[in-house]
Formats: C-alpha cells, structure tokens, sequence
C-alpha cells in the first residue's frame, strides 16, 4: 500500500523537500499537498517494508500513515479537506456553487455570442461549447474543430468568463489548451487512459464526466491518472448512468454526489441535460442535484432548441434558463451553498488563489 507522510506544524520548507527528495531516492514518487494547517507528502509507488520506519524517522515527520484506497491522490485519506480551484478568479469547490452553462456544440457566433450573453446575465459563471462532438452515428454533426474553438476563445474574452470545452484526442490537447480554460473529458473518454494522461500533463483543470456504465471508484480511478502526472486541478462530473429505465436518456445518479463528496477531496458537478434527454425534465433534476450538496451542474442552453445541430431536445431555453438560475441559488442557500455570478465585484475582491491542492 502507498503511505502519506504527515508534516509536523512547525516542519520548514527544508523539511518537506527532504522528505520529498528522500521519497525520491527509495524510487517512489512524491506529491506534496500544503494544507491551511499541515503539510502532507505522499510517497505513491512500490516501497519496502522498510520504508516507513525510514520516512519516520526524518526531521519534521510527525507520523506516516497507509492509504488504503485503491486512487491514492483523489482520496480524503491523502488530502482531508475539499480542494478548491480558481480558474480566472472563480473559485470551485468547497460552498461555492457554479454553473456552467452554453450551447451542447458551437454552431454560429451567432449562437454562441447571444447564448453565452443570456447564460451570463442569469448568473452563471462558466461558457461551455463543444468544438469537437464525439457521437454515437459517424453521420451525425461532429462539430467545428479549431474554428470553433477559435470563436470560443472570442465569445470568452468578450463575455470576460472562463470557457469549458471538450477534448476527444491525445493529439489535440496542445491546440484545445491554446483556446479554453477548461479541458472537458466525455463519458465515452472517461476511461482513454492516453487521453487522462496527456491532459494530466498541462496545467489546465480537468472536468471528467462519468461513463454511463462507470462505478463511482471507476470515476475516481479515472481522476487518479491525472492526479498521478502532477495536474491537481481535476473536476468530477455525475451525468446519468443506463439503467433499466426507459423513461430518460439516462438516469441521474443523485446518490453519486454525495458519496463522491465523502471519499474524495475533488469537487463534483454534475449533468442534468444529458441524463434528461428531455428539456422539461432538465430544472427537476437540476435542483435535486443542487440540494444532494453538488459544487455546481453544467447545463445546455440554446435560443432554438429545433435548429440545434446537436442534442436540441435537451437544451434549456435562454428565459426558462434564468428562472431555473434563481430557482437553484435558492436551494443552494438552504444547504449551506452560494451560487456566486461572475463580474460581481465585491466577490471578485474576495476571491484568492489558492496554491497547490486548494484550501
């Protein structure tokens, strides 16, 4: 089993590298985390039985302790309290509260723009469009490719809000790093063990949506492939799993929220739109995700739901949209979350970055 090295409150920054560098040496890797209250070091790797009674023994340990999960950095074991990331000043995680939301592909600048203009002046905080759209049928719209990254990366820098889109391969992370703030992983990618580790590799968070027939640990094992390149900045994603039920796309699996929450320090979104498949049964589901404790959903919004060249069915309209914004502050208030809007600016001067793993 990989170990955790608890820090001493008073150990130095000498005192963690040595123990990093000493890790390093029994041919393990280390991941260091720096707490509000104490720094921890985990040594992840193939060890002797030797090596923890050596880990202990160096100046500022107070103690090493076993991991006993099977994802070793996503656990609460290696990091107690909830990460929190800040992606342009917007803080995720923790009692903060975002949604995402924009069209399912980007079809026009037309679109985009007026969507993304609609979404921010409801109060959400973070623009989706996808520029490349695996789907189930090779004839079904595939998306834009790099033009519509490049209008993603305009509608961003107009609307002032962090952009989230998806990436499919290995080989585009570099030009889909160029344009968004986000890096989406699809259910159909969740376990593209290449993709988790390229993207791990870039500073970027990472936003990964559960497979539709992917266990909650499957997910959280996903995360770990990220975690385990040195990219901490990782987002989990409910979005429906198949069930027998027919009456939906797929179902959403509300319990998935807060178990995920008690076993990892990530914060977890999740998908009403896609769990739908129908627009009607789009704000139920949102505020029962929003009440279950999620750090934020992500949903489709389109001002012409008929026209949409993907996933129209789904999609919100613009006014239903801002009521259903109103509708999930409400809930999140009642359980001790806040639902933030970009641009406000008294929380803007709040907001702070965090540095490694969040606080």
């Amino acid at each position: 089993m990989d170990v955790i090295v608890v820090m001493k409150a008073a150990a130095s920054d000498d005192d963690v590298a040595r123990v990093a560098d000493r890790i390093t040496e029994l041919g393990l890797v280390p991941h260091p985390s720096k707490g509000e209250f104490r720094t921890i070091v985990g040594a992840i790797g193939e060890k002797t039985p030797q090596t923890r009674e050596q880990l202990e023994q160096l100046p500022g340990v107070d103690e090493v302790m076993v991991i006993s999960q099977p994802y070793k950095l996503a656990s609460r074991e290696f990091h107690e309290a909830d990460t929190i990331l800040d992606v342009k000043g917007i803080r995720i995680g923790g009692s903060h509260v975002n949604i995402i939301a924009g069209p399912c592909a980007i079809e026009s600048r037309e679109v985009l723009f007026g969507v993304g203009r609609a979404v921010k002046e409801a109060g959400a905080s973070i623009l989706r469009g996808g520029a490349y759209k695996p789907r189930s049928s090779p004839y079904s719209f595939q998306g834009r490719g790099r033009e519509g990254l490049v209008l993603l990366k305009e509608a961003g820098e107009e609307l002032n809000m962090p952009t989230i889109t998806e990436v499919t391969d290995p080989r585009d992370v570099d030009t889909v790093c160029e344009f968004a703030d986000i890096l989406q992983i699809g259910s159909r990618n969740m376990q593209n063990f290449n993709l988790l580790l390229e993207v791990g590799k870039t500073d970027k968070p990472v936003f990964i949506k559960r497979g539709y027939a992917a266990s909650t640990t499957e997910l959280l094992m996903s995360a770990e492939y990220v975690l385990s390149q040195g990219n901490h900045r990782v987002i989990l994603c409910e979005r429906g799993i198949r069930t027998f039920g027919d009456d939906v796309r797929f179902t959403l699996d509300v319990s998935a929220i807060p178990v995920l929450q008690e076993r990892t320090h990530l914060p977890v979104f999740f998908d009403p739109s896609h769990a739908a498949g129908k627009r009607d049964l789009v704000p139920p589901l949102a505020l029962a995700g929003i009440a279950a404790g999620a750090h934020g959903a992500i949903v489709e919004v389109h001002s012409s739901p008929d026209r949409a060249l993907c996933d129209g069915p789904q999609a919100v309209l613009p006014e239903n949209f801002a009521r259903l914004m109103k509708q999930m502050s409400a809930i999140a208030e009642i359980v001790g979350h806040r639902i933030t809007p970009w641009g406000r600016e008294e929380d803007r001067a709040r907001r702070r970055v965090v540095g490694g793993w969040g606080g």
